[in-house]
């Protein structure tokens, strides 16, 4: 039967040291030596809980065995298996000892508001109990109040609450949670130096810290920083002066509370003050008794210190202050440097040589392309066991991957801020994407960064040599159901049908093959050529890849798209493989190998930045296809041929035109003017999102999760755009025509010509309110009917810009001035800036509408299309139709990032809906 020390031992002797008041409560530990010894045993409390259950077995292991037991209501007869033999588990504290278990320490890991129960119980039923150590964080004040009284009244001494528990070093003992981590010993080195510290994981990281300067220690008291802290600092300092093995402490200190402020020491002291931050919180942030009153801050406890201590500042490296009572350091990294010095003062060497240093070790280093000083260029160091074979695996991964997550109204790759109204791909607002390009934007989408002028010409020469659909189903399809009467999105729809896995199955396995090839090369930059080919040559023909990247027969898209490419000056390092690989070799390279290296080239300096996966990188080829596919099937066979597409040569397509170009040439019939391009690559740029929200997201969204992002294989990327598809329409895409519709009745008798004269002799200010004037007496006729559904003027006001004099969309204005700045006018624009002040005049508005940015894409397009449409060359109802396309143009870029996103973070039916939140209307 184990014996109990709850008195001091021989020899020993408790006289309180000079300048100390006898304390005028119930303390039973007056040496730190007494306060976790191998004679303690040990009874967890919830020992079977989730913290307990990691840290319970490594504290019995490193202490040689002291835990004779464990409780946990409902669990007697188990066990808690260790590497020392297993704990028994009783469903309460009698149970133990009635089965004759024997303990003075009792361990709390019990919910919070079980804690102040499970200390009374145990106290009451066992009066060998002396210590109670409570890890539990957020006990109730009024309930730590109760332990506190009980536990005076029967002679225990309480530790915590929140709080990682003692270890000794010399005893080679841990009660309660985890110092030192999983490998105590590593951490707690005996040594000279008591550590008291109210925040747990510090304790361990200043003891480490103290070897660095060759200090150990001897008791490292994780005191807890509820807003009760029962073995609190002038304990702590008790102890540690009746503590022979102790020369001096470290103690680390938080705002809040007076623990400190009436301190004697008669042993140095080296105090850490954190927390200035915290002065100007109101509520608890961290700790709950870490938030300061009036007077005990941590200014106020820096003062304290430096008082008793006799310095005037803070110690630094650059201004060690210091005397030989002690020093008061505010960066936990100062401590070891102070020690030493108050220690040189008292005479006092270090207990050992030091260990380590507190120099970064970094496992990992990446500049992400950013020149850093030297001073930040640190070396890297090999990882301890098993952190280092870790890494190594890491190092042979390539690419990103990402966490899976539900994503049912989530988005990695687009968001909208709710104040502003501006949506975001990728970080660029839709704003900074109208001042881009459609190439531009569609590589944005998948490689999550934009291509510089090079990365653009060759998906321009990608897109474009894909473009013409002469003699596919997918143009037939899609004929067929524009002459059935469909609308441009299920037009389109049927063409990008066909463009199934089997179509680019060949582009997929040449991206593989590249990332085979390439993936561990060495080689993060292809437009770098210094690169050496020959090995990676070498290795494409002992594995029989270049037989899965040259075809038998000469191919001529492929051999026209790498002429395309030499004629805008592309240079890659892929480029010149598929050059050299083909070399005196009979055939010709695949278009898709083409496409496959351009793709490569695109996405291989983000993919080695582990930015980008290699599901994107697999998947590029398909979106690119699909891009092409979705601009060539808005043009009918009758207008296209193997040879030429709208007119124009498919070599000079991919020689000199952008994508842009070519999707106007698409709606339009013709190469557009300078000025013409901007405005197009703006209306564009404005629609590629509008956020996960958004109807045409979530279709694309819900296909992805249909198939089982889990599985990405699965995933049929051509579904996912006629799911985007499927989810626009007349109200959603096709909704930008009314406001067309609206300006062509305000002008179709105005004799206007060219909406880009600012010179256009018509009274914008007369033609606004002779409309404002006819829609007042309208909607008054309709509301003296009785009728509220009469209709609303198109882009006019806005649900969250509204409430001022005079109301702005923010990103109305950005695009008027984006014009302006290119003094390039639009009557249009003009009108409804007119039309809103007009509708105020008149009474109809109480202050001054905006103009939202619906009015943009109906403007620039109207502008674009009025020539035309006046001359009698187009229709009404082609301009409707070139409206809603021109949307989907837009939409379909943000739809690529989703697409990919969800594929790479999603899980499998997660956007579905739970059956709890659908309802029944009958």
């Amino acid at each position: 039967m184990p014996s109990f020390h709850t008195q001091p031992r021989e020899g020993q002797n408790f006289m309180l040291p000079r300048g100390e008041k006898e304390f005028p409560y119930f303390v039973g530990i007056h040496s730190l030596a007494d306060m976790a010894t191998k004679e303690d045993r040990v009874c967890v409390l919830n020992i079977l809980g989730g913290e307990s259950t990691t840290v319970t077995p490594i504290s019995h292991e490193y202490s040689g065995g002291n835990i004779v037991c464990g409780v946990m209501p409902g669990r007697s007869g188990s066990v808690m298996k260790t590497k020392v033999g297993d704990i028994p588990v009783y469903n309460n504290v009698l149970e133990a000892i009635n089965d004759g278990k024997r303990f003075n320490v009792a361990v709390v890991y019990v919910p919070p508001d079980g804690v102040k129960d499970a200390v009374i119980e145990a106290v009451r039923v066992n009066p060998d109990l002396k210590k109670v150590v409570i890890l539990t964080e957020k006990v109730k004040v009024k309930h730590a109040r109760m332990i506190r009284q009980y536990c005076q009244w029967r002679g225990v001494d309480v530790f915590g609450a929140n709080c990682l528990g003692i270890g000794d070093a010399h005893n080679h003992v841990r009660i309660g949670g985890a110092l030192g981590g999983n490998a105590p010993h590593e951490s707690l080195v005996p040594g000279s130096i008591a550590l008291y510290s109210n925040s747990g994981n510090f304790t361990t990281t200043i003891a480490t810290y103290l070897l660095t300067a060759g200090w150990g220690t001897t008791v490292s008291l994780s005191s807890g920083k509820d807003v009760y802290i029962h073995f609190a600092a002038p304990e702590f300092t008790h102890a540690m002066h009746n503590d022979d093995r102790s020369k001096a402490a470290v103690m680390y200190i938080e705002p809040g509370g007076y623990y400190e402020k009436d301190l004697v020491f008669q042993k140095p002291v080296v105090a850490c003050v954190v927390g200035r931050w915290k002065a100007k919180l109101t509520r608890s942030c961290g700790h709950a008794g870490a938030i300061a009153g009036s007077g005990d801050d941590a200014a106020a406890k820096e003062r304290w210190f430096m008082e008793k201590f006799g310095v005037k500042a803070i110690f630094t490296p650059e201004t060690p202050a210091c005397s030989a009572k002690g020093a008061v350091v505010t960066n936990i990294a100062h401590i070891p440097q102070a020690m030493t010095s108050v220690m040189m003062m008292n005479g006092i060497r270090p207990d050992f040589e030091p260990r380590g240093n507190l120099a970064p070790k970094c496992w990992f280093f990446s500049p992400q392309d950013i020149e850093l000083p030297k001073e930040l260029q640190l070396p890297v160091v090999e990882a301890l066991e098993p952190y280092n074979q870790q890494i190594a695996a890491l190092g042979r991964q390539v690419g990103a991957i990402f966490p899976r997550q539900p994503m049912k109204d989530c988005s990695g790759a687009s968001r909208m801020d709710a104040a502003t109204q501006v949506s975001q791909l990728h970080g660029v607002s839709v704003l900074d994407a109208a001042t881009h390009t459609l190439e531009e934007n569609l590589v944005l989408a998948l490689i999550r960064e934009y291509p510089n002028a090079m990365g653009a010409a060759m998906a321009n020469v990608a897109m474009n040599a894909f473009v013409n659909q002469s003699g596919t189903t997918g143009l037939l399809a899609a004929d067929a159901a524009r002459e059935a009467g469909s609308s441009p999105n299920v037009v389109l729809s049927t063409g990008v049908a066909i463009v199934g896995p089997n179509e680019v199955k060949p582009a997929r396995e040449a991206v593989q093959a590249f990332i085979d090839l390439f993936g561990m090369s060495g080689m993060t930059d292809p437009a770098n050529l210094s690169f050496d080919l020959q090995p990676v040559l070498a290795r494409a023909s002992q594995d029989g890849i270049r037989e899965r990247l040259v075809g038998s027969k000469s191919g001529k898209r492929g051999k026209a798209m790498l002429t395309a490419l030499e004629n805008r000056g592309c240079k890659s390092v892929f480029l010149e493989f598929l050059k050299a690989l083909t070399d005196g070799v009979d055939g010709g390279l695949r278009d898709s190998t083409v496409l496959a290296a351009i793709c490569c080239h695109l996405g291989w300096r983000p993919l080695m930045k582990r930015r980008l996966s290699v599901t994107t990188m697999l998947a590029m080829p398909w979106h690119f296809r699909i891009f092409s596919t979705l601009v060539g099937c808005v043009v009918p066979s009758d207008r296209q041929d193997k040879k030429a597409f709208q007119g124009v040569d498919n070599g000079e397509l991919m020689d000199s035109w952008s994508f842009t170009e070519t999707a106007f040439l698409a709606l339009l019939g013709r190469r557009p003017t300078e000025e013409e391009l901007f405005g197009f690559s703006v209306l564009v740029g404005l629609l590629v999102t509008n956020g996960p929200g958004t109807i045409s997201a979530q279709g694309p969204k819900g296909a992805v999760s249909a198939d089982g992002p889990m599985d990405p294989g699965r995933i049929q990327v051509n579904k996912g755009y006629i799911g985007f598809l499927t989810h626009t329409g007349y109200a959603h895409g096709g909704n930008g025509y009314e406001a067309i519709a609206f300006l062509m009745e305000r002008f179709k008798d105005s004799g206007l010509t060219d909406p880009g004269n600012p010179n256009h002799g018509l009274n914008l200010d007369a033609m606004a309110m002779a409309f404002a004037t006819e829609y007042k007496a309208y909607k008054a006729k309709a509301k003296f009917a009785g009728s509220m559904d009469y209709a609303k003027i198109p882009c006019v006001n806005h649900p969250v810009f509204k409430g001022k004099p005079e109301n702005f969309d923010p990103r109305e204005v950005f695009v008027d001035n984006l014009f302006k700045g290119r003094k390039s006018y639009n009557i249009f624009q003009d009108f409804y800036h007119r039309l809103v002040h007009a509708l105020f005049k008149s009474g109809i508005s109480t202050n001054v509408y905006c103009v939202n940015v619906d009015a943009v894409i109906a403007v620039i397009l109207l502008k674009m299309l009025w020539k035309p449409y006046a001359n009698g060359e187009i229709t009404a109802s082609a301009l409707e139709s070139a409206a809603f396309t021109t949307f989907l143009f837009g939409r379909m870029i943000g739809s690529a990032a989703e697409i990919d996103d969800h594929t790479n973070r999603g899980r499998d039916m997660d956007t579905r809906t739970a059956a709890s939140a659908c309802s029944f209307v009958s």
